[in-house]
């Protein structure tokens, strides 16, 4: 265990430790959220431990909160008691957990949470620049806190009484890669019989976070107009499920050549594209991987359901597309006064590769 993550209370007398804050969701299962919380009883006063997992859908900004009114919907939340501890049968420490114990030592007690394979990845939605508090998003908080009861909206708990840290589900490319999606368009123009045939293709499924995308492109003009460029594009579309189901799209993305192909010709080449969040920091409400504090990240990657998962529950859902398009002029007085475009789009998922040891996943 190359770190320890440690939150103390104000007043010192519980403490939480985990190894660590990222926990992958394999599609079909998610990585147990192991810790472990330290106690010191002399402080409790009769009250009791807990320690709660809550999935958070963050809408609005806490000083927005003006009239009582809540930001926030808890997609999912689960509360153990660790002290004293709850009668029933203790799951077996995992190995973070035993190293962990050594750490807290005699008044350490282990907690375990499970979550359902249905709950979405952590996910920011980039502020704008001079912004300040939580952003909006998808997050996983753990709080562990001293309280006569689990969850009474009457029960003030203390600031100095509890201890939180923010953790990430978050979801890794899959080994075995398909073949990558193709598209294909002929556009015919008014007053000609003859058309354009435009066919875009990249080789797999999936691409990396910072890896250059090589996107084929294949030109059929046989009309008497010209090919004055070529465009491609990466849209990222956020649909955002929860309080008003909107969508919205913004491109990430956006690059001209000047490959020209003239009347009766053809052009088959492969240009390089990379979408990097550096290039979109001005850009509020981009869906960006959840962020642990000052820490870098990146786009959102895709999000990959299983087969039944009601995607109503997901908060937030993230897809790509990549758009081709020809600037077309006509020949002649005109020119470029009569242009139009011809555009072919594919789909693209875009992910972080899978760190070694880590068990397989599927895409549905």
């Amino acid at each position: 265990m190359s770190k320890v993550y440690k939150k103390n209370s104000g007043n010192g007398s519980i403490c939480l430790y985990m190894g660590k804050r990222d926990f992958v969701d394999h599609v079909d299962s998610v990585d147990v959220v192991d810790g472990v919380l330290k106690v010191d009883p002399s402080e409790l006063d009769g009250r009791k431990v807990w320690v709660q997992l809550v999935c958070a859908f963050r809408y609005g900004h806490d000083d927005l909160d003006v009239i009582g009114l809540s930001f926030r919907k808890d997609i999912w939340i689960k509360h153990i008691q660790i002290y004293p501890p709850a009668a029933g049968e203790k799951p077996t420490n995992t190995p973070m957990q035993d190293a962990l114990m050594k750490k807290a030592g005699e008044e350490g007690h282990p907690f375990t949470f499970v979550m359902p394979t249905n709950l979405p990845c952590s996910v920011t939605l980039q502020p704008a620049p001079g912004d300040t508090g939580k952003p909006c998003g998808v997050d996983y908080e753990l709080k562990a806190y001293i309280a006569n009861e689990a969850d009474n909206p009457d029960e003030k708990i203390s600031k100095k009484d509890t201890c939180r840290l923010i953790i990430r589900k978050i979801q890794f490319a899959p080994d075995k890669l398909e073949t990558g999606p193709k598209s294909s368009i002929l556009k015919q123009f008014i007053m000609s019989d003859k058309a354009i045939h435009l066919e875009t293709s990249i080789e797999k499924e999936v691409y990396y976070h910072g890896d250059p995308i090589p996107v084929k492109v294949k030109i059929n003009n046989e009309t008497n107009k010209v090919v004055k460029k070529v465009r491609i594009s990466i849209d990222q579309t956020t649909d955002v499920l929860l309080y008003s189901a909107d969508k919205y799209t913004k491109v990430v993305l956006c690059e001209e050549f000047g490959d020209q192909v003239n009347s009766n010709a053809t052009l088959e080449k492969e240009y390089k594209v990379t979408p990097l969040l550096a290039n979109n920091k001005e850009k509020r409400g981009l869906a960006l991987d959840g962020k642990i504090k000052d820490e870098d990240t990146n786009l959102a990657s895709s999000t990959l359901l299983g087969s039944g998962v009601d995607k109503d529950i997901q908060g937030i859902l993230v897809s790509y597309k990549i758009k081709v398009s020809l600037m077309v002029a006509s020949g002649g007085l005109l020119g470029n006064l009569t242009s139009s475009d011809v555009t072919a789009d594919i789909p693209l998922v875009l992910m972080s590769p899978k760190p070694a040891g880590d068990t397989d996943i599927k895409l549905e």
